[in-house]
């Protein structure tokens, strides 16, 4: 029977360190339809990213059938029933790994919930490409290095999932005036008593729609951003400065040192004091 594909692929077994602390290769290579062939899966611990370099064809994931074509990107969870379908047309070409961790999860669910598409096409497959590479010629030389050099390449190919993504979004629609005013805002009077309720009367804007959009934008609720900023400030002065704790506390919009002390605790995982004297 003639073959349908052809392709390289390396089979990885990442060590018991790797499987506890990195995120580590399971299979890369790439692949070249030659007809239509479906691959189909489920229920894997894994995740799958490839790129159709070239060609087009078929992907069925979450219940819905896409049309992919040369550029597309995909990221999918091999948890979830999926196959994928060459073109008899255009039989399409793939580059790809199959990969897993125990961040892997989380990051694909931070991933999604800034409604992140599965699918897109970046605007330039190089980065993505040179990653790839990257991890299968290290897995091909099996350098003493290799699984190390693994865990930053696919975080290189998420990072770039992510900040791909953005940019997209960005090009679709700028920050709303009116939400650029309340950040800045919030930068500059981040010492004063501040709630969503005042900001929206101030802004003329429903509070509800200020919190979804304001999260939807900054990847964070406002009253969050609010806090981070106290904070970063109240680190600077505890650094730089002589004021007592009570002091800054004041200074950085915490109307009480108690509460200010144990949201700095939760935030740095020290007292204020205690990061004064390490910093």
């Amino acid at each position: 029977m003639a073959a349908k594909s052809t392709s390289n692929r390396i089979l990885a077994t990442p060590s018991s360190y790797a499987r506890s602390h990195y995120l580590y290769v399971q299979e890369v290579g790439t692949l070249q339809s030659l007809e239509p062939h479906v691959s189909k899966r489920q229920n894997l611990n894994s995740f799958l990213f490839f790129i159709v370099m070239d060609g087009e064809g078929t992907l069925f994931y979450n219940g819905t059938h896409h049309h992919i074509t040369a550029g597309d990107c995909v990221w999918i969870d091999c948890a979830k029933p999926y196959f994928h379908e060459s073109s008899a047309e255009h039989p399409w070409s793939l580059k790809w790994v199959h990969f897993f961790g125990t961040q892997a999860q989380n990051f694909y669910s931070a991933y999604l919930s800034k409604d992140n598409s599965y699918v897109f096409c970046p605007r330039s497959i190089l980065p993505f490409t040179e990653a790839l590479d990257q991890l299968y010629i290290c897995h091909q030389n099996k350098s003493s290095l290799m699984e190390l050099i693994s865990n930053k390449c696919i975080t290189d190919i998420i990072t770039l999932c992510f900040t791909e993504n953005e940019s997209l979004k960005q090009g679709e629609y700028s920050i709303p005036e009116k939400l650029q005013q309340v950040h800045t805002y919030l930068t500059e009077n981040y010492a004063e008593k501040i709630s969503l309720e005042d900001l929206a009367e101030r802004f003329f804007i429903s509070k509800f729609h200020l919190s979804r959009e304001y999260k939807k934008i900054y990847g964070t609720t406002i009253g969050n951003d609010l806090t981070y900023q106290r904070i970063s400030h109240a680190k600077s002065m505890l650094r730089f400065s002589d004021d007592s704790v009570d002091t800054i506390a004041q200074k950085c919009g915490f109307q009480e040192s108690g509460y200010f002390i144990k949201v700095f605790k939760k935030a740095e995982n020290m007292t204020p004091l205690e990061y004064r004297k390490k910093w």
